[in-house]
């Protein structure tokens, strides 16, 4: 007998008792769960919910998306070399810090090599603080260095003992204004105290600075506050080393006695030519015209050191500034820096004068110069109170 799932009929081996028709037989899950299966055939399966198979590390890569359309190759930007910029920076500073360093020092050097004199001494009755910044200036026949072959360059003459100045100068630096640049003629007939009256030079035969700063604060009326004094050698020896100073020389001068020989007209003047033009009084009003011609080289002079082509020219600058250092005879308490500030002062806008002069007289067999006194009064009275000096009383200026 022939089943209906293909098995073969008859009776089954697996069961005891009788054959049973197809309805008799029991359910096939049941049959089947009870004995083994028949070989050839599949096992019987129960169903099973599905489950997620656990994942062990990381989880796969995820397909790549869709590709962008292919184009031109784009080229990778180029790499720029790093900003030299804090390089540069930090250089410059060095050379700014060695720079300021190095200024510095060379003034404080240069500071040191100052002679000083005790040129502001106290005395009894002197003359109160005035408003302003007054300084004496003062050239002396000094030729303290020099030797025979240099006095012959420079027309120095003979060395007839005792101190002599050739010009006297008094600076007013006021607060406010045009500072104001005062000759007295070295001639000037003066109380000297100790001596009486006598020329103003021979205060500083006498008693040297100290009493030269006296006689000039008795008899202006004014307090100095700095002191500055050069000789000769000194004086041709800056000149010489800013590379002479343009002068325009007003009148012709033949002076053998001074060594020069200068035509009119402006020209550069060497240091030994520059000191015969401000010592010369071969002219016709000989000593009003030498004090004309100082304040003028002066002016020249201290334009030519405080211009550009020497301030920013080491070359021309540190031989300048070694020179004045070594030149220069200054009071106790100034320094460098002070004459760089008069120095700044003088270069620009400047009321340059003399003393009001009365006349001259003969006193024991001397020619001296007369102050006009009640002129000079009203004169030195406008300084000592920090005022312009009234027009009417400028004499002098070139």
């Amino acid at each position: 007998m022939i089943r209906r799932d293909g098995r073969p009929g008859g009776p089954n081996p697996r069961q005891d008792g009788p054959a049973r028709a197809w309805s008799q037989a029991p359910e096939p899950q049941q049959a089947w769960s009870q004995a083994p299966p028949a070989a050839g055939y599949a096992p019987p399966q129960t169903p099973r919910r599905y489950a997620e198979p656990r994942r062990v590390g990381p989880p796969p890569p995820r397909p790549p998306g869709p590709q962008r359309p292919t184009g031109p190759p784009v080229e990778p930007p180029k790499q720029r070399r790093p900003k030299r910029r804090g390089r540069w920076l930090r250089r410059i500073s060095l050379l700014l810090i060695v720079l300021i360093v190095g200024s510095v020092g060379g003034v404080v050097f240069l500071d040191s090599k100052l002679s000083r004199v005790d040129a502001l001494a106290a005395y009894p009755g002197r003359v109160a603080d005035t408003p302003g910044t007054n300084w004496l200036l003062v050239g002396s026949d000094s030729r303290t260095g020099l030797t025979p072959e240099q006095e012959q360059q420079l027309s120095t003459g003979g060395d007839e003992g005792g101190k002599r100045t050739d010009t006297i100068m008094l600076v007013h630096i006021p607060k406010n204004g045009a500072t104001t640049m005062v000759s007295i003629p070295r001639d000037s007939y003066v109380n000297i105290p100790g001596y009486g009256k006598d020329k103003i030079n021979a205060a500083f035969n006498n008693g040297g600075p100290q009493l030269l700063v006296q006689t000039v604060e008795e008899a202006t009326g004014l307090r100095m506050d700095h002191y500055a004094e050069i000789g000769f050698g000194g004086f041709a020896g800056i000149v010489d080393a800013l590379g002479g100073v343009n002068m325009c020389v007003p009148y012709p001068i033949d002076d053998p006695l001074a060594g020069i020989n200068l035509q009119e007209g402006c020209q550069d003047l060497t240091g030994p030519e520059a000191l015969g033009f401000v010592r010369s009084r071969a002219t016709a009003l000989a000593d009003l015209d030498r004090m004309n011609n100082q304040r003028a080289f002066m002016s020249a002079l201290l334009q030519k050191a405080t211009s550009p082509t020497t301030l920013i020219n080491p070359l021309r600058l540190w031989p300048t500034l070694a020179k004045m250092a070594g030149s220069l005879q200054v009071d106790d308490g100034d320094h460098l820096w002070n004459l760089a500030g008069l120095a700044w002062a003088l270069r620009g806008k400047m009321v340059t004068t003399t003393v009001p002069v009365g006349g001259f007289d003969n006193v024991d067999g001397a020619n001296v110069l007369l102050w006009d006194r009640e002129q000079a009064t009203e004169f030195f009275d406008a300084l000592a109170n920090d005022r312009q000096i009234p027009p009417g009383l400028l004499t002098g200026a070139p």
